[in-house]
């Protein structure tokens, strides 16, 4: 009976201990791999100047400058008048590694396999048409492609946990190319220490930040950069940014400019777009009025009820709800929403036309990255006559 109970406690003690060793050789191998970045290899491109920078128009927080052998990566975060920055070398795969960067992150390109924090991030992949090099996700749950739900099926692409509490093991024996995460230049960039250490770049995605529709999904060319399809990339990003163009100069003209109210309140705390963030811009460019877009800021406005309500008894329209798909469910949450106009005329439209039987909703995947498609629907809830062909995408009426 001893033997038969310490068999498996030796054999999994070895399966452990394996385990171990093997983390240990990774980690050591990263830890070489950083000491030769940071050694001053190839002092002789030192001097070296960039010889042209990416077409960057809308978007603030980032930059990609090219060289003859690598390319600088910038990613940046405005603020109190200062920009801070994080920096990533995109060095050929088999190349030298410049000197003159010490702070810089190294990632391999093209490259081969990516982790991504952000359902956004598949929108990206998908974007650059890098069909197989998403490997890992921060959850899986709230995914919208089809081709990549199929991938989790056939367990293509793992879930690593999200950012605060990442598999780092599981990370380390995948192994990925780079690692996407969510944040700016002056995030908390020591919660991945341990996957940085094993020589796992991870680079900062901002795109939450910019001001500007057109500018959020611009970092599709950051994307580019990493999977060496900058002219692809480039070549489609300059149609979305005619065509929405193009719609917002049709709405501009509209005579009459509809006033609009958005989201919910959650906890008593009614929070609306401030001025500067993307989702007033893609408003103002639907061509409609809203009461807070002169506050300036790129994040939410806490209000109380009794300061939006008197807003939203005189507005035309009700816009980007939240999670309800219907006005029934709006006034059990709070029967004071049946008062106002845009409710009783049926003027309350919602962005979650394309949510899944998981919950996923398209608008923050493939929404992200088109633009135009999101403005068209805005349109044509405000000013149906301006687009009489066009079928809602992303946003449907609450009935």
């Amino acid at each position: 009976m001893i033997s038969i109970n310490t068999k498996p406690v030796f054999k999994q003690s070895i399966h452990y201990k394996s385990i171990s060793i093997v983390l240990f050789v990774l980690i050591a191998i990263g830890a070489c791999q950083r000491d030769f970045y940071k050694s001053g290899a190839n002092q002789n491109e030192t001097a070296e100047r960039p010889i042209g920078k990416a077409n960057i128009k809308y978007a603030r927080g980032f930059s990609i400058l090219y060289y003859k052998k690598f390319k600088l990566v910038n990613v940046y975060n405005y603020n109190n008048g200062q920009i801070d920055t994080l920096q990533y070398l995109l060095i050929k795969r088999g190349g030298t590694i410049p000197a003159g960067f010490p702070k810089a992150q190294i990632i391999e390109t093209p490259i081969k396999s990516i982790i991504g924090m952000s359902s956004m991030h598949v929108a990206l992949v998908d974007f650059a048409e890098a069909d197989g090099i998403l490997t890992g996700l921060g959850n899986l749950k709230y995914v919208s492609s089809p081709k990549v739900r199929n991938y989790i099926k056939e367990g293509k692409i793992k879930e690593v946990g999200q950012e605060t509490n990442i598999n780092n093991e599981l990370v380390l024996t995948m192994r990925p190319s780079v690692i996407m995460a969510v944040g700016n230049a002056t995030a908390n960039i020591n919660r991945f220490k341990i996957l940085t250490d094993a020589g796992i770049p991870v680079i900062q995605n901002a795109e939450y930040l910019e001001s500007t529709p057109l500018g959020r999904a611009e970092w599709v060319k950051l994307m580019g950069a990493l999977v060496e399809r900058e002219a692809l990339v480039s070549k489609k990003f300059d149609v979305i940014d005619l065509e929405y163009n193009r719609l917002a100069v049709l709405a501009v003209k509209a005579p009459n400019k509809p006033h609009v109210i958005t989201t919910m309140p959650v906890k008593g705390v009614w929070y609306v777009p401030e001025g500067n963030s993307y989702l007033t811009h893609f408003l103002k460019d639907a061509g409609a009025i809203s009461k807070w877009s002169d506050v300036q800021g790129i994040g939410t406005l806490p209000l109380s009820f009794e300061v939006v309500a008197p807003e939203a008894l005189k507005a035309d329209f009700w816009l980007n709800i939240g999670y309800v798909n219907s006005k029934q469910e709006m006034t059990a949450r709070d029967s004071r929403f049946a008062d106002f106009r845009p409710f009783k005329n049926g003027n309350v439209y919602n962005y979650n036309n394309k949510t899944n039987d998981a919950g996923a909703n398209d608008y923050w995947e493939s929404g992200a990255v088109n633009p135009q498609l999101v403005l068209s629907d805005l349109i044509k809830i405000l000013h149906p006559e301006l687009l009489p062909k066009h079928q809602l995408v992303y946003y449907h009426q609450l009935k």
